[in-house]
This record gives structure tokens, sequence and C-alpha cells, in this order.
């Protein structure tokens, strides 16, 4: 049983349809008791639009208390475009406090001209780290996955870096830890290599 958290603002349809393809059994949870009552062994956080409005409805709802008790925890854990970036400390989208789970900023990209923003399309995602579960299938040197952004973020800790992307610069685009793992890809839009991220966490979560 995998929990998706409903925080009101996020791609819930996709994220559930596509743990679905892979075969995991799926509840949507809005409230601490629900997610309690799922028993689940995998929990994930889904998010697109405003930081601020994610990590609101997280604290709202006291969700935002069992993230953390969750994380702590290192039980399987994959967060998905804003369920990465409110993992961290502050964000410059509003000047906004995050969940602090991890030390670090979410920053504004910063690019010449040439660079769109927000960076948005197929990009090559390099893994800085080997062997972990939600690499399972996946080359390390490069793979596509879809980006729809224009805030990254700046980890603390390098060691929490799981995978960068170039875009005229260097960005973290996913972090690991033990059993915790979270995306600035969107792996539902990413065809069949993101399928094979939900595969790879939905069998960690097993």
């Amino acid at each position: 049983m995998i929990a998706v958290i409903d925080n009101g603002i996020c791609n819930l349809r996709s994220v559930t349809k596509a743990l679905e393809a892979v075969g995991a059994d799926v509840r949507v949870v809005q409230t601490p008791a629900e997610l309690s009552a799922a028993n689940a062994s995998g929990l994930v956080l889904p998010g697109v639009g405003a930081l601020r409005d994610c990590v609101a409805s997280l604290r709202a709802s006291g969700l935002d208390d069992s993230l953390r008790g969750w994380i702590a925890d290192d039980r399987p854990f994959l967060g998905v475009c804003l369920g990465l970036q409110a993992l961290f400390e502050s964000s410059e989208e509003g000047d906004i406090a995050g969940l602090g789970i991890f030390p670090g900023k979410v920053v504004r990209f910063q690019r010449p001209p040439s660079c769109k923003i927000p960076h948005m399309g197929w990009n090559t995602v390099k893994f800085a780290r080997t062997g972990t579960p939600l690499q399972a299938g996946l080359k390390d040197e490069g793979e596509s996955f879809y980006f729809v952004h224009s805030f990254h973020c700046v980890p603390a800790d390098p060691a929490l870096v799981l995978a960068t992307c170039d875009y005229e610069g260097e960005f973290t685009a996913a972090i690991g830890r033990g059993n915790v793992f979270a995306t600035q890809f969107h792996p539902e839009k990413s065809q069949a290599k993101g399928l094979q991220i939900y595969r790879n966490f939905a069998t960690l979560a097993g």
C-alpha cells in the first residue's frame, strides 16, 4: 500500500495512475488520521504550482508533522517537484519557510536570457551516486526526464544530492538518503523512464 498525499494543488490523478500502472495499491490521504488508517508502507508527496500553498496545506492538515515523523523513521518516501522543494528550510518563492526537514534552500534560477524560465521540457538527469533503490534499471550516466519549474533546491549537505541536471549550469535534480527520495522532475510525465522510477519506489515500499 502506497499513500499519496492530496494537498489540493497536486497532479494527483497522474501520479496515482502512474503508481497503479506499475502494480501499486494506492490510497489518497488528506489527514494524519487517513494516513494512519491506510497502514501504508510507502508515502508520496506530489505537488505543482506555488510552494506557499503546498506548505500551507500541509500545515493546516497536520500532515507536516506526519511527514517529519515518516522521514525521521527512514520509511520509504518519494517527493515530486514541490514535494521536493517543501522539504527544505526556505524558498525565494515569496520568501517562505519550508518544512525544514533538510537543511538548505530553494532558489530562483539565475540564467542567461537564452534560457527560458520556467525550465520546461525534457532534460538529461545524471546520477551522482550509484546503487540506490530508485535507480534500478536506469543509466547512471544519463536518462531524460520531464521538468517544469522556475526554482531549484540547494541542499546544505552535498551528500544529499542523488542526481543533477544541466540547464546552463548544474542544479539538483533529485535527492536521496536511506529510503527517502525526492525528484525535481515529474516521473509521471516522463514516459517509460518515469514509470521505472515509480516501479522502483513501489518495489522499495513493497
